[in-house]
């Protein structure tokens, strides 16, 4: 089967979570026999750089020239859905959100919807019912075949933000990718430490993780912070920090690459995971792999991705926080079992099965298509 993706991720994205996503699918779809291409006439992601130069029709750079990035994007549209319309592919997956189709109209095209953040109004001022509609989301949502998402949870949303008939969803839960992990990080205080992964703004919840931990004399007295990427921390989380008489040793922040993170989370006494809105929520599956114990939130998805494999506490309530943290990190017991639970879990997700799903879709898609395209004949009963 031809199956094309479109400019969209490879030149918005140098790395990120989402151009990882469909570079590997286009990985593991490649590897199946498919016939598969992203059209990206002049792209600087860094995933798809890795894959074959078959499969990527582009050129790499590094980046765009400064306050050029919004035109390089524009062109890219341009000129990557005029080759990819000419390849004439039997399906076109969308990498992203745009008010203009990529493939032919009489061909299928797919939309993966990560996460309705903005919609819920997470990351700032929630929009109006007319702003929703108005948006390139709303317009690729309404436009696409079949929409999937990552979890059930962003599915219900995007039914209920958008009024999507749900027979135009379905459900493909993303792979974990494990990296090799080099050695344990025990970090040179000696002390066992806490891992925190990602952005910390807002819904994210990384204020009340500390306050929550702070107010635990057991755990504030023996256990560090290791606050893992999200940049460094602002002057307001410091001043947060040391009200709560954290030494700056005690909490850190460190910056690296998925190799430095594996080690980080080897090391952990736990990965701890409070935010309060995830569209699927990868870390809790990546400390799993490594034998990290997962104390999380029980909010969006995160009880649908974790399953049974997890302590969880409700992140609105530091007494939630803290007792959930206790119960892991005070008990080896809890530790061993949540350590073999995250295990079997993590096993169910990979990309393999991922990029399997996707395929089953795509070709019953194609085959309604060509169903609906083919003439109909009479019936003996009808002549």
């Amino acid at each position: 089967m031809r199956i094309a993706y479109d400019y969209q991720a490879f030149c918005l994205q140098q790395n990120g979570g989402i151009s990882r996503y469909f570079f590997h699918l286009i990985e593991q779809l490649t590897q199946m026999n498919q016939n598969v291409k992203a059209f990206a006439p002049v792209y600087r992601n860094q995933y798809a750089r890795r894959l074959p130069t078959s499969t990527v029709r582009g050129l790499y750079v590094k980046d765009y020239p400064p306050r050029c990035a919004d035109a390089a994007v524009a062109l890219n549209g341009i000129l990557g859905r005029r080759q990819l319309r000419r390849w004439q592919p039997a399906l076109t997956h969308e990498t992203y959100f745009s008010n203009i189709r990529s493939g032919l109209d009489q061909q299928p095209s797919v939309l993966t919807v990560f996460d309705m953040i903005s919609e819920l109004g997470l990351d700032g001022d929630k929009p109006t019912a007319a702003q929703l509609m108005q948006s390139r989301k709303f317009a690729a949502v309404a436009r696409a075949d079949h929409i999937i998402c990552i979890s059930e949870h962003t599915r219900q949303d995007l039914i209920r933000l958008y009024r999507v008939a749900p027979e135009k969803t379905s459900v493909i839960h993303l792979g974990c990718e494990v990296t090799p992990q080099l050695e344990s990080i025990t970090e040179n205080t000696g002390r066992p430490y806490l891992l925190y992964v990602g952005l910390r703004q807002g819904y994210k919840n990384f204020s009340r993780f500390v306050q929550a931990v702070a107010s635990s004399a057991p755990l504030q007295s023996a256990f560090d912070i290791v606050a893992f990427g999200g940049g460094n921390f602002s002057a307001a989380e410091q001043a947060l920090l040391h009200s709560l008489h954290f030494t700056p040793q005690q909490v850190r922040h460190i910056s690296g690459d998925d190799a430095l993170l594996a080690n980080y989370y080897g090391g952990a006494s736990a990965l701890v995971y409070p935010s309060g809105y995830e569209g699927f929520g990868l870390p809790p599956l990546e400390a799993m792999a490594y034998q990290c114990p997962v104390i999380s939130s029980r909010s969006s998805a995160m009880p649908e991705v974790i399953g049974d494999a997890a302590e969880f506490f409700e992140p609105t309530d530091l007494n939630s926080i803290a007792s959930a943290i206790q119960n892991v990190v005070l008990s080896p017991l809890r530790t061993k079992e949540l350590i073999a639970k995250g295990l079997d879990r993590v096993a169910r997700f990979t990309w393999q099965a991922c990029a399997q799903k996707h395929l089953a879709l795509y070709q019953s898609l194609t085959d309604s298509a060509l169903s609906d395209l083919a003439p109909s004949y009479p019936t003996m009963s009808s002549r």
